[in-house]
């Protein structure tokens, strides 16, 4: 755990958080402390508390876009360069500091299914839990059995999926102060070698449509998809509607859609946070104009924004 100093940190602003989203964006905190562990975790919630000073979570930065201004409070982040898992059977333990795709790859070299659905998705496990992150119709809500959930004084406890109410792209845990540290899953055997290329599948599928976020300033989808107006129905692509709605070609500032995908937006050089949200306002108002259609957005906003 990175050492935190509050004195130093109330004298100067910190690190600029831009260094830590896959957006490249965002001003500069009051201090940052990154973390791999629950206790670690613990134990710089308590230094803060007794210092009194405010603090925000984030985890691995994606499917975060933080305002020009910054923070003006403490950043922990939550996230650990190796993956924390054990496996006792068909469960998995793991540390909610996990890069997701670690997680799934992981999955793979053990012959355990049921996760293959987040390879290549950034962010880590928490973020996903709270998000309910996956694809192709499958996502980590349905392989969750239980959470290990820590408030913001450091006390934990143990939640069950049924409490955590899973939807799309959400949960219960969405905008409450509820941290995740770790979370048991439930998989089912697999064939590896089937995994294997099932996963290659995807990383390659991804390559063909998505940036690539580790080289190109980017959150991914910016909108949920549209959910159906009836069990018969199914959820239809957000991208679609903004392709039709013109948004391809939209540009604010530095930021602008991708060529490949019309939900997904670039941060380019010179490109501010307010210019990404001022683009995202406009390719939503053009979708509401041509379909009568709103879309919500899957990126969180952190900091303040006009």
């Amino acid at each position: 755990m990175s050492e935190y100093r509050p004195g130093a940190a109330r004298r100067k602003m910190g690190p600029r958080l831009a260094e830590f989203t896959t957006f490249r964006l965002g001003g500069p905190c009051r201090g940052l402390t990154t973390c791999a562990t629950r206790l670690e975790l613990r134990r710089a919630i308590e230094q803060l508390g007794e210092a009194g000073e405010p603090f925000v979570l984030m985890g691995g930065g994606s499917n975060l876009l933080v305002s020009d201004a910054g923070v003006d409070a403490h950043v922990i982040r939550y996230f650990s360069e190796k993956p924390l898992i054990a496996r006792a059977g068909n469960d998995l333990s793991v540390q909610a500091s996990t890069r997701l795709d670690d997680l799934a790859a992981y999955t793979v070299l053990n012959g355990l299914d049921g996760l293959i659905c987040c390879t290549g998705i950034p962010g880590t496990v928490g973020g996903a839990i709270v998000g309910n992150a996956g694809a192709f119709g499958e996502q980590i809500g349905d392989r969750v059995v239980s959470i290990t959930a820590m408030d913001r004084s450091g006390n934990e406890r143990e939640m069950t999926a049924d409490e955590l109410s899973f939807g799309y792209r959400r949960s219960a845990l969405a905008d409450t102060d509820i941290i995740v540290v770790a979370a048991r899953l439930r998989l089912r055997p697999g064939d590896r070698e089937r995994l294997r290329a099932r996963r290659q599948e995807i990383l390659a599928l991804r390559a063909s449509k998505h940036p690539d976020w580790q080289r190109i300033p980017t959150a991914g989808s910016f909108f949920k998809n549209i959910e159906p107006t009836s069990s018969a129905e199914r959820r239809q692509a957000a991208g679609w509607f903004l392709e039709q709605a013109g948004a391809k070609s939209m540009r604010v500032g530095g930021a602008r859609t991708f060529e490949k995908h019309a939900n997904i937006i670039i941060a380019e050089r010179g490109c501010k946070a307010a210019d990404v949200l001022e683009l995202a306002r406009q390719m939503a108002a053009r979708v509401k104009e041509k379909f009568g259609i709103d879309l919500h957005r899957e990126v969180r906003l952190l900091g303040a924004f006009e």
